[in-house]
């Protein structure tokens, strides 16, 4: 069985414990439940013949007050990306953490959820925002944590890549 540290990224508030609660439990809480340090879920997922258990490090978020630690990304295999779709600064928070990730670890696979799409009507992010990002190379899901749309899609996607590896 392979095992495999996963590193969710992302500002304060952009959905990454509801993503992770989604994906290993399949459930969704209202409840805002602020992230201190570091929380580790893990799943076993069979992919392509392949037996693999995620070791799920979910980051507190980043903001103007706390920046994530480059320890914390150590020994990752991959890692997630998380920006809020209701809130378009949350992309500049992440691509300071994707070159903090490159920094520290060099290139790994990697996937941008833009997550919320339950709430799309608010959206800040544009389709032209989405594209501008994938035309710089990333990989890119909409998700809603609370609707479950693509969470599963998008875990799979980043797992498969590390299988390929």
């Amino acid at each position: 069985m392979l095992k495999k540290k996963v590193t969710m990224l992302g500002a304060f508030a952009v959905g990454k414990t509801s993503l992770v609660q989604q994906f290993v439990h399949s459930i969704f809480s209202e409840r805002y439940q602020t992230t201190i340090g570091v929380r580790i879920d893990q799943k076993n997922l069979h992919i392509k013949d392949t037996d693999i258990t995620l070791m799920l490090w979910d980051l507190y978020g980043q903001d103007d007050f706390m920046k994530v630690k480059a320890s914390y990304l150590l020994g990752s295999s991959a890692y997630i990306l998380v920006v809020d779709g209701t809130r378009h600064d949350t992309i500049a928070t992440a691509h300071d953490l994707h070159q903090l990730a490159i920094d520290t670890l060099g290139k790994l696979p990697f996937v941008m959820l833009i997550n919320k799409a339950d709430l799309e009507e608010s959206w800040e992010i544009s389709s032209n925002d989405i594209q501008q990002l994938r035309d710089k190379g990333y990989k890119i899901f909409i998700t809603s944590a609370k609707e479950g749309t693509n969470v599963e899609a998008a875990f799979y996607w980043l797992t498969e890549q590390m299988i390929a590896q």
